[in-house]
């Protein structure tokens, strides 16, 4: 039977790495903080989709495989996509765990729905001709110039310390379950979906679909989930309140609000940094791209739901 539905926005939220630890242990005592801040966007009425990182998880997932199958020989290889599966389905759960107690606490009538999702790609997308994600357990150059004579992958040489697989990042497309998340919102679930970016998958001329070893970017993959769904707002949640240019330097200044042009301004003066806030700040321009309707708002998962009310973060919009 469905759930009453919020009668506020709907929002897709993308949690950042620090909304989650590192092991089963840690993971569970900090998603039932993050559960906290989650319902507080809830209790304003706002309908919620969340999405979540999974680089700590399907790395230690992948690793104990890879170290099973060669030590025990018995455990088989798991391939990384469905490496990526499994971490969907247990951050899912835990999340979908926290947030149930937080709702009942509350007296909240609305329940949680997870959903592994898989996310479609090109083949033919540019990054699978430079891997540069590094995954999985460490190898000697011996035992990597083997696998990749065995699987074609690619393995390269990480600091000094072996050699890894090295993976694509390749551009979301669609996600595959997009029509099921959605009917899930509308029926009023607290849906938990496109964890990790979801699975990559590519579409095979026969439209079923292949899993690739890939690893798509979280934000990219909610962007795209955002846009699509037409959602009042795509929120990007990271360690910091608000978007600064000149960070950590003297002359710091936060931003309350800025449009598309004045961020791809700040991204050419080189304001933001790979790997950290400049792929945050591009999300969100895909996204004001494709539903220039919609609002962009970065900020820390303690002030998300004051952000939603406008009070802090850093708000983009289309102009």
């Amino acid at each position: 039977m469905p759930y009453q539905k919020g009668t506020g926005k709907n929002v897709v939220i993308a949690l950042g790495g620090n909304a989650l630890g590192d092991t089963p242990a840690e993971q569970l005592a900090l998603v039932r903080k993050t559960a906290v801040h989650v319902v507080d966007m809830v209790a304003q009425g706002t309908n919620v989709v969340v999405s979540h990182g999974n680089g700590p998880q399907v790395g230690m997932i992948n690793n104990a495989f890879a170290y099973a199958s060669t030590n025990d020989g018995k455990t088989p290889e798991i391939p990384f996509p469905e490496c990526g599966a499994m971490s969907q389905g247990y951050i899912g759960y835990h999340l979908s765990q926290a947030i149930l107690g937080e709702l009942k606490r509350r007296g909240i009538k609305r329940s949680t729905a997870t959903v592994v999702t898989q996310t479609v790609v090109s083949p033919e997308d540019p990054a699978f001709g430079n891997p540069t994600k590094p995954v999985g357990a460490f190898l000697t150059e011996e035992q990597a110039k083997a696998k990749m004579a065995e699987t074609g992958l690619t393995y390269k040489e990480d600091s000094g310390r072996g050699w890894r697989l090295v993976v694509a990042s390749p551009k979301p497309l669609r996600v595959v379950e997009f029509d099921a998340v959605c009917d899930l919102m509308n029926a009023g679930y607290i849906v938990i979906a496109g964890g990790g970016g979801g699975v990559p998958v590519v579409e095979k001329s026969d439209e079923s679909y292949e899993g690739v070893p890939a690893v798509i970017d979280k934000d990219r993959s909610s962007a795209k989930i955002a846009a699509d769904f037409k959602a009042d707002m795509l929120v990007i949640l990271t360690a910091v309140e608000q978007v600064a240019i000149n960070f950590n330097k003297p002359d710091q200044r936060n931003i309350e609000k800025m449009t598309v042009a004045e961020a791809r301004s700040y991204i050419e003066q080189g304001h933001f940094a790979p790997g950290s806030m400049l792929p945050k700040v591009q999300a969100c321009i895909e996204y004001l791209e494709s539903f220039p309707e919609g609002t962009a708002l970065i900020t820390s998962l303690e002030k998300a739901a004051a952000g939603l009310r406008s009070d802090t973060g850093t708000l983009i919009v289309s102009g």
